[in-house]
């Protein structure tokens, strides 16, 4: 608890309105939440929930303050970011260790997930100078035609437990070089982190000038969650978190016909060829498997690999498993590779995963059991693997299970694998593992016959993007495209002009109306 306190007050969080230092009363309540670190199970600190009468306020203020900051220059509203960025790099290391401590990820994780937000930081500042238009040639005489990227208004942020600093940096980033306002709804189990992260970057707004670009609401779904999607107000709302979720947030906002970024589930496939590099296909799956105990929506859920080499990866994966129990622990703890899941659900999640796979015929090589560290009570599961039964199908492997479970199957021919990748509802991120140009070209298809998913990697595991590049994913996934490259467009209103500086009166198609 001193570690804990002390981080609380490093961030300023002590010092927040809405935190409760010793909150009365277990779970959610109707007006806290009491949040809890999963290697313990015991409370951290509380916090006071926002009501629809708060949301609408926040709401109210955004637009307003939405209408000051659009007429800041990009380049202007860039260097605000910047000295965001700089004030995460300040923090981050008790930011990352909070992260750690309230999520249940090791402290690595934890301050690789802050140096996410600020290299996105640091890629929206490149783009606040580059924010392109096209020109293109007009078929009527003396006149221009282009087109201009304007902001869209206030955004709403709704995120998920598991990245509960860089998924909002992600869209909060290039929101405001983008001319937007951010409101941020984030998962009621990882509130603290939250209110840091959102009170570093408004504090260095407001003190240059510009208070009210972040803004953030912490509440149940009833009083601020389809509040917020339903806002006409909001033109968008860019959501990250189970399919379930994702449906009915596209349900809403569809209904008012507004817009929607949506990355949600993934039931994400390695495939490694009968040629593949098997001492980095190891290393690839355990990470993607293991990490963030299996808590990613990039986690490797199912291995496919090739007949002629299934048995000696297998031998390979299972004696890795088996270090990997012994470093489970104390996210915070230095030397621990696995920390706990984010509570008790999941653990049962968990486990009915597992008993199933047994049921439909499925073998449990490694794991398949709760976890127990000593000095600790916590959430803690066995990283698990189940190998498929001769028939090669396993009904709960099309299944997303937030947990650290992986699933065996074989291949013969690189289609089948391919197929086998593709035949589940999600569509993420994929990788193959070959040293051989035909299956990865293959694999890499670019009539659209290979991978289905968003993300499609070579001799690179299904976890850990860079920022640089789109992230996102196809089918239940969502479409939805955050980051890098050209994902700044969802956050923007595209607008066609043309100018008539000749004079004469012409339309286009060569029609006449004299």
């Amino acid at each position: 608890m001193t570690t804990a306190h002390a981080l609380l007050k490093t961030l300023g969080l002590t010092e927040d309105p809405r935190f409760i230092a010793q909150p009365s009363g277990p779970g959610i309540g109707q007006t806290f939440v009491v949040t809890e670190n999963p290697a313990t199970g015991q409370p951290i600190a509380g916090v006071k929930l926002d009501t629809r009468a708060d949301l609408e306020r926040v709401v109210g203020e955004s637009v307003e303050s939405f209408k000051k900051w659009r007429e800041v220059p990009a380049p202007a509203r860039g260097q605000v970011v910047r000295a965001i960025g700089e004030e995460f790099r300040k923090f981050k290391e008790p930011l990352g260790e909070l992260v750690a401590l309230e999520m249940g990820k090791i402290r690595a994780e934890g301050l690789g997930e802050v140096q996410e937000t600020i290299d996105i930081a640091d890629f929206a500042v490149g783009l606040s100078r580059q924010i392109p238009g096209q020109v293109f040639p007009s078929e009527r005489p003396g006149h221009r035609m282009f087109e201009q990227w304007l902001p869209l208004g206030p955004v709403g942020v709704i995120s998920a437990f598991n990245f509960p600093n860089a998924v909002w940096a992600w869209n909060a980033m290039l929101a405001a070089v983008c001319g937007n306002v951010t409101i941020w709804k984030p998962s009621l189990l990882t509130p603290l982190v939250a209110m840091a992260s959102n009170a570093i970057a408004d504090r260095v707004a407001t003190k240059m000038g510009h208070p009210g670009v972040f803004r953030l609401v912490i509440g149940a779904d009833d009083q601020v969650g389809e509040p917020l999607v339903a806002d006409k107000r909001v033109p968008l709302i860019s959501a990250t978190g189970s399919c379930r979720m994702g449906k009915r947030v596209g349900e809403v906002v569809a209904r008012r016909v507004g817009r929607v970024l949506l990355e949600l589930g993934g039931n994400n496939a390695i495939i490694v060829h009968e040629d593949a590099d098997l001492e980095l296909a190891a290393r690839s799956i355990v990470f993607g498997a293991v990490g963030t105990a299996g808590q990613r929506c990039t986690t490797t859920r199912r291995l496919i690999m090739h007949r002629s080499i299934a048995e000696k990866l297998t031998a390979k994966l299972v004696s890795a498993y088996q270090q990997v129990l012994s470093r489970i622990g104390d996210p915070l703890k230095e030397g621990t590779l696995v920390g706990p899941l984010i509570n008790a659900r999941a653990v049962e999640g968990y486990l009915h995963a597992v008993e199933a796979a047994k049921q439909q015929g499925g073998t449990v090589l490694v794991g398949g059991k709760k976890a127990t560290v000593a000095g600790l009570g916590g959430h803690f599961v066995e990283p698990t693997i189940v190998k498929a039964p001769a028939s090669n199908t396993l009904a709960i492997a099309m299944e997303e299970t937030f947990a650290p479970i992986l699933y065996l199957f074989t291949y013969d021919k690189l289609d089948d694998a391919i197929a086998m990748n593709n035949m589940v509802d999600q569509g993420l991120s994929s990788a193959i593992f070959t040293e051989g140009l035909r299956a990865s070209e293959r694999f890499l298809s670019v009539t659209g016959s290979g991978s289905d998913c968003g993300i499609a990697n070579v001799n690179i595991g299904t976890s850990g993007a860079e920022i640089g590049g789109a992230f996102g994913g196809e089918k239940e996934t969502g479409g939805g495209r955050e980051s890098g490259s050209d994902s700044w467009k969802a956050y923007m209103r595209r607008q066609t002009c043309t100018i008539n500086y000749g004079g004469g009166f012409a339309l286009a198609q060569g029609i006449r109306f004299e």
